[in-house]
């Protein structure tokens, strides 16, 4: 039988189903920390504070179906919006694919275990804390840098 590439290798953002886009999510959670912008040079900075809709051990979101219309600043991805969202993480699978590059080992769709992307060290499991922990005025207390590296 001969080999097929997975889907990710043959098919654009915008030619995925729906439920092969969402298996792009590798579950590591840094979307959903909160960022700052500089308003002068659109910098944006990393938080370790997460979002308070984020279950921190599962990387998940505890109500995506409905998170944007609860968070009001949530943003859902599309295709067309990768390429201009300057704040997704240099390992998110959308924005690897976006780049035409490939998805990491440790992503559940190359691995086959949704736990690689938490044991490799690449999730925010562990590393968060609570947006209903933390006042407006502090988050710059809570910068990081760790969310924009790549292995």
């Amino acid at each position: 039988m001969p080999d097929t590439l997975p889907f990710w290798k043959t098919k654009s953002l915008a030619e995925m189903t729906q439920a092969e886009w969402e298996s792009l999510c590798d579950g590591c959670a840094r979307c959903c920390l909160m960022k700052l912008e500089d308003e002068d040079t659109s910098e944006i900075w990393y938080t370790d504070v997460a979002c308070a809709l984020l279950d921190s051990k599962a990387c998940r979101c505890g109500d995506y179906k409905n998170r944007s219309r609860i968070m009001s600043d949530c943003v859902t991805l599309t295709p067309d919006e990768i390429g201009r969202l300057n704040w997704l993480p240099p390992t998110c699978g959308y924005r690897l694919i976006d780049e035409g590059k490939d998805l990491y080992w440790w992503h559940p769709l190359v691995s086959g275990d949704p736990d690689t992307v938490h044991a490799a060290g690449i999730s925010a499991r562990g590393r968060t804390v609570r947006e209903q922990d933390v006042r407006e005025e502090d988050l710059e207390d809570h910068i990081v840098d760790w969310p924009m590296e790549a292995p």
